[in-house]
């Protein structure tokens, strides 16, 4: 009996194609299934809360609707009286914002539940929407999102960049930060910056979701050839949004002025050498243990390169401290209108 022949490489090519077409579809099917769920949420909590608004219903009916549901639909889940009061919650939190409710769909319920329950105000639910969909963070990720106080070192603590970085990639302001949070490497407290080098290789899928994703590895101690020396870069990244490498010092201790001017020539070299035509400059990032805010204020002022300086965090913020600052910042802001 012969034997089925083997898939000649245009065939395995064919395969891969229809395979696709199959990702595809389920892709579009669990978020069809997604939207309607949301959907059916939303309006079941549009019912529950005009009952209530109305008088028609108090909050022991919302117990006799889940246990009805309970009787007569046995295989019918995620009707409890509990989540029947958090379906009222997310449909009041959002009905007075077409903008934002439109974002609610493209996030899972889990997704949208942790948003709703650790939330303090509605800049914060925004904020945290659309960078969980922007970044397609996990469950879990978006919890850790919260537990770094994301949004409020967002807002009291913008990202340190020169001037000429404000010009020639002006979408940077929104992709890169003032502190990057790595925790997850377990950095001892004196720990060397071959440490922290390693641990980022090692953890290093995490330390891209904590950059954003955009970002693609590109290299560690990346060469560089000048004249007749040789450099290495601690870590080279490509940045799809903005099409451009992105270079990454490391510094253990605090951000040092002349740090600058190494960054300077390394960004002088990967354009020359290693730019690609359709590519933007190259962009700097210097990852220091602390800085001060003041100096490196004046250290960016006269510099001709498109960088930035930022802080690495091994700990998890003083969230209720960032959030005193937060609301500092929004008081000050409505005195000045």
């Amino acid at each position: 009996m012969s034997m089925p022949s083997k898939p000649t490489g245009a065939a395995d090519a064919s395969f891969d194609e229809v395979l696709a077409l199959i990702n595809t579809a389920r892709q579009q099917a669990v978020q069809a299934v997604n939207t309607k769920l949301i959907e059916l949420y939303w309006q079941v909590g549009a019912y529950i809360s005009a009952k209530l608004e109305q008088a028609e219903w108090g909050d022991a009916v919302v117990q006799q609707l889940a246990d009805h549901l309970a009787q007569t639909q046995p295989n019918l889940r995620g009707f409890t009286r509990r989540n029947l009061f958090r379906m009222r919650q997310f449909y009041e939190a959002y009905r007075d914002d077409e903008k934002v409710s439109a974002l609610l769909t493209q996030l899972s319920w889990t997704h949208n539940l942790t948003i709703l329950s650790q939330s303090k105000q509605p800049e914060e639910r925004e904020f945290y929407l659309r960078m969980a969909i922007k970044e397609k963070w996990s469950s879990r990720e978006l919890e850790r999102q919260f537990k770094t106080a994301l949004f409020e070192r967002s807002v009291t603590q913008p990202a340190k960049v020169s001037a000429v970085l404000r010009q020639t990639h002006p979408a940077a302001l929104d992709v890169f930060r003032d502190a990057y949070m790595v925790e997850f490497l377990d950095l001892p407290s004196g720990h060397a910056e071959s440490d922290l080098h390693q641990g980022l290789l090692t953890r290093l899928k995490d330390f891209l979701i904590e950059l954003g994703r955009d970002f693609c590895f590109v290299g560690s101690e990346y060469p560089l050839q000048v004249g007749g020396r040789d450099f290495a870069l601690d870590l080279l990244f490509f940045h799809r949004e903005l099409n451009c490498l992105v270079a990454i010092e490391l510094k253990v201790g605090r951000f040092e002025p002349e740090y600058l001017g190494k960054l300077s020539f390394y960004l002088e070299a990967l354009d020359r050498d290693e730019r690609k035509p359709h590519e933007n400059p190259a962009i700097g990032v210097l990852l220091c243990a602390s800085k001060d805010d003041e100096v490196v204020e004046y250290a960016l002022n006269r510099s001709l390169s498109p960088a930035l300086i930022a802080e690495y965090t091994t700990h998890l913020p003083d969230k209720a401290l960032l959030q005193a600052k937060l609301h500092e910042f929004y008081a000050l802001n409505a005195e000045q209108r």
